[in-house]
């Protein structure tokens, strides 16, 4: 043993205990969507809106959203019912290396396939100008959408990683990087972040304007990463609905309830789990000045990466001290192509690299500063999507016991390495 590693096996590891954290729970059954979408739809008023015949393409995104292919199905079956011939785009900006075939498989992976959905999917990066922003930027969606008579565009609202506005991901989003492809993901992005909550209107309300958008259908997510809500809105009304989503899903979100820590120990990232490998909205890990908030920290130990990653390491940047298996496993081309899009640099960052998990973590305790080593304020998600049951370090067992959004539902226990010094 070296004598670093010496150092670090001197730190004392706190024990754990596993708490419960409490959020509303409102949500729609899988077996209540095809009612649910049928009501909203209803409401929108489809039977104005769409007449026998009419070829109308359905975005669908890179993100995984719970139940997607359940709601898109519905969505075709609606559409098929007046008459309507849908058909399926993939609406991701550069996401699949900017390939068609590769966006296509993405959305496959979801659940989104033709024989499912009952519909053909029609995958291009081919783009038609649609229109020019009041600041003289091309604006530009995919061509089969272009060609279309109607569009319906499909979009989770939800807070951002990495900017603010009154339009974040969303409905906006999808129109201006999703349908916009490889050019319009280029033209936001290129501008910078502090520039998006601008630019990301600027372009959805120039396609609201000189594309045929018939209606959107926005998804909301709750706490436990379940479909809580579903809501058809009218072209004419998605600029004004929009902000009023957004603010309904920041109600919605997950969180810590502690606000604060000395080490944040993050069990696995991915992009499945979020954009940014870990939502910094709930982690306070955020890669960019222009968005704020989630938990304060001052270390982050991030110990291993999804597989379904496929060793994109996007998010392990933002961590202090992570483990030689999460680095073994990177495809750095893959994360750094990422990176090169979103022109964020830090998340794909290497941080400290230990042997193990014990080491990463020993590591973030002892370079805390002004904290009781024996006695260090650690907290351990399993990832930043499923944050009902997290574990508090016994420095934390008040503050967890007197909230009432937490319940502490174990005992106090040592963290269960194995020889290696690896969780299992």
């Amino acid at each position: 043993m070296s004598v670093f590693y010496d150092l670090l096996q001197e730190v004392p590891m706190p024990k754990m205990v596993k708490v419960r954290q409490k959020f509303p729970r409102p949500s729609i059954a899988p077996d209540d969507i095809p009612h649910k979408m049928n009501d909203t739809l209803a409401h929108v008023g489809i039977s104005d809106l769409v007449v026998p015949g009419m070829r109308i393409a359905i975005t669908v995104g890179s993100r995984g959203i719970r139940n997607i292919a359940r709601i898109i199905k519905e969505l075709v079956r609606a559409l098929q019912d007046k008459g309507a011939l849908p058909f399926i785009i993939p609406a991701m900006g550069s996401h699949g290396g900017g390939i068609a075939e590769n966006q296509q498989k993405i959305i496959e992976d979801f659940g989104v396939t033709e024989a499912y959905c009952g519909c053909p999917i029609r995958a291009t990066m081919d783009t038609v100008q649609v229109g020019t922003t009041s600041e003289g930027h091309a604006v530009v969606i995919d061509s089969y959408a272009a060609e279309s008579d109607g569009i319906v565009v499909v979009g989770r609202v939800k807070p951002h990683t990495a900017f603010r506005g009154e339009y974040e991901s969303g409905l906006m989003k999808m129109m201006a990087i999703g349908l916009g492809k490889r050019e319009g993901a280029n033209a936001c992005h290129a501008a910078g972040w502090k520039h998006m909550r601008r630019l990301i209107p600027l372009f959805g309300n120039t396609i609201l304007k000189n594309a045929n958008i018939l209606f959107a259908v926005a998804i909301i997510e709750n706490a436990f990463d379940e479909t809580c809500m579903l809501e058809a809105v009218r072209k004419e009304r998605i600029a004004e609905r929009e902000p009023e989503l957004l603010m309904q899903a920041k109600a919605m979100m997950p969180r810590i309830w502690i606000e604060e820590t000395d080490v944040l120990i993050v069990d696995k990232i991915g992009k499945n789990i979020s954009g940014d490998g870990m939502d910094p909205n709930i982690t306070g890990t955020f890669a960019t000045p222009y968005a704020s908030g989630g938990l304060k920290s001052q270390k982050v130990a991030v110990l291993d990466v999804t597989d379904e990653s496929h060793g994109v390491i996007i998010g392990a940047g933002m961590a202090h001290a992570t483990t030689r298996r999460l680095f073994d496993k990177a495809d750095l081309e893959a994360s750094y192509i990422n990176a090169l899009t979103s022109t964020v640099f830090d998340v794909v960052r290497i941080p400290m690299i230990l042997n193990s998990d014990r080491a990463a973590i020993a590591a973030c305790i002892r370079a805390s500063n002004e904290i009781d080593i024996r006695r260090p304020r650690v907290i351990r998600i399993a990832d930043s999507l499923h944050m009902e049951y997290i574990e508090v370090s016994e420095a934390l067992m008040d503050e967890a016991a007197s909230h009432p959004n937490l319940e502490i539902v174990g005992e106090l226990q040592e963290l269960p390495f194995d020889e290696q010094g690896n969780l299992w």
